[in-house]
């Protein structure tokens, strides 16, 4: 059965560029079980094996409509392959930091292949600490942050819902794929029932400002602009090569942190990354004198979708206080300007975005998403944000592979032109893991600057009298 891509969903294959690719990525790190048989790979096949009937994401492949005239479709592949998409790798001798991350970042320069469905994971052995890692990639097109964790979780909670019987289920049978006559018919069916779907947008969008109208204040918050965005040395065009690293900090030092300064916990976060890139700039003699602006994605999810793996995703742009000397200073104004920045958020309804992105034509949307990648408008135009920043609530409880418990949940995100550094951090358990993702040429040194997060944590930690304790990672 064909399922055609949302305008949000089929925007993130529009904007991938032969240097800036759509997929999302995270890493699981894990304990080896003391059992001496214990076999990754066997393990993780298992597993998946009996999750691909049940997970339709992991089957469907995209269908393109002729001349590009729509939105692709998802149709669910006859020639699936589990193989193809689970690959097992090893690190080189000693297994370090440095080694995982340098593999993750070659890993996360290559596009995903549009021929099969679009996601591959990595069982990574040879850690060191007796550790070895699942590293996933999916394009995001297919699934968004927060459905990513949903599947996360259903796949590796001790109650998972995979079943483990000795005998996986059967593959559910596929239809062969559509012609591209039959396809094309689909696509000239759907375009002519956009005119009315456009009229009733139009209707809900002007109700909408309408209502915000009313009121002065709300008019002015949605007239309010950001400070101009400065230039940095990560704001160009990037190339394909990546940097990745990650670290971790104790996600009850940073709740313990957050009320001695009577602030949140998203604010910590902030204030960390903003007191890190500040002084990264300084070192490099690059500080703007007007704040970075960040690019903070949201979840619009309500629980009630009817396809819970499609893209319900929007963003807050939020000015962060870069140009703020004083630690302390810098959380005060973070709680002021992502208070600000979310009420903007909130005057209009955010699904708003995602109806008019799938209300574009296809080839429009693909003519648009070809400007905006072009390197020499990434270089002259100005850029709606300096850098991703990304807090994203992760699970509670502990994932297993097996008798493996897994320690760590890290995200691995993506850059794109202008914005050629990305920061999530995700929690998991007790646990907060920051991910951090650069253009290889733009930040070359990241491992420095993932460094000086963890300062700048612990420089807030000792002003809100708190003792940091190791995350032992």
């Amino acid at each position: 059965m064909l399922t055609q891509l949302s305008g949000v969903d089929a925007s993130f294959l529009y904007l991938e560029t032969g240097r800036s690719f759509g997929h999302v990525n995270s890493i699981l790190v894990f304990d080896r079980p003391d059992d001496p048989s214990f076999d990754p790979h066997a393990e993780y096949r298992s597993r998946m094996e009996r999750a691909v009937a049940d997970f339709l994401p992991l089957r469907r492949r995209l269908v393109e409509v002729p001349f590009g005239l729509d939105h692709p479709y998802w149709a669910e592949d006859p020639e699936f392959d589990l193989d193809f998409h689970i690959r097992h790798v090893a690190v080189p001798m000693p297994g370090g930091r440095a080694a995982l991350d340098a593999l993750v970042a070659r890993l996360i320069g290559r596009p995903l292949d549009r021929s099969k469905p679009l996601w591959e994971a990595y069982v990574i052995e040879g850690l060191e600490n007796d550790q070895f890692a699942i590293f996933t990639k999916m394009h995001h097109a297919t699934i968004d942050g927060a459905a990513g964790a949903m599947l996360t979780q259903q796949l590796f909670a001790e109650d998972a819902v995979v079943d483990v019987r000795d005998d996986p289920p059967p593959m559910p049978d596929a239809d062969p794929l559509p012609s591209p006559s039959e396809v094309f018919g689909r696509a000239m069916f759907d375009l002519a029932r956009r005119p009315r779907r456009m009229l009733k947008f139009q209707r809900r969008f002007a109700s909408e400002l309408f209502r915000v109208g009313r009121s002065a204040d709300d008019r002015r918050q949605l007239r309010g602009t950001l400070p101009g965005v400065p230039r940095t040395p990560f704001n160009h065009t990037i190339t394909p090569n990546r940097r990745f690293t990650w670290r971790s900090i104790s996600l009850g030092d940073v709740k313990a942190v957050k009320s001695s300064l009577g602030c949140t916990v998203n604010d910590v976060v902030m204030a960390m990354c903003a007191g890190a890139l500040r002084e990264y700039l300084i070192e490099h003699e690059a500080l703007p004198d007007d704040p970075l602006v960040a690019m903070i994605p949201v979840s619009i999810r309500t629980g009630e979708e009817e396809d819970p793996w499609t893209n319900r995703v929007s963003s807050i742009f939020a000015a962060i206080p870069t140009d703020e000397s004083d630690a302390l200073e810098r959380v005060k104004a973070i709680g002021v300007t992502m208070q600000e920045s979310k009420h903007r958020f909130d005057l209009l309804p955010a699904d708003l975005i995602v109806e008019v992105a799938s209300l574009a034509p296809g080839r429009l949307a693909l003519q648009a998403a070809r400007i905006a990648t072009n390197p020499r408008v990434a270089e002259s135009s100005v850029q709606p944000a300096n850098v991703t920043i990304s807090n994203v609530p992760g699970p509670r409880d502990l994932l297993r592979l097996g008798d493996a418990p897994a320690r760590h949940f890290v995200p691995v995100s993506t850059v794109v032109d202008g914005q050629g550094l990305n920061i999530t951090v995700q929690s998991y358990r007790d646990t907060l893991d920051l991910g951090l993702v650069s253009c290889r040429e733009l930040v070359p040194d990241l491992d420095h600057l993932a460094d000086l997060h963890i300062e700048e944590f612990e420089r807030l930690a000792a002003l809100a009298d708190v003792e940091v304790v190791p995350t032992g990672q």
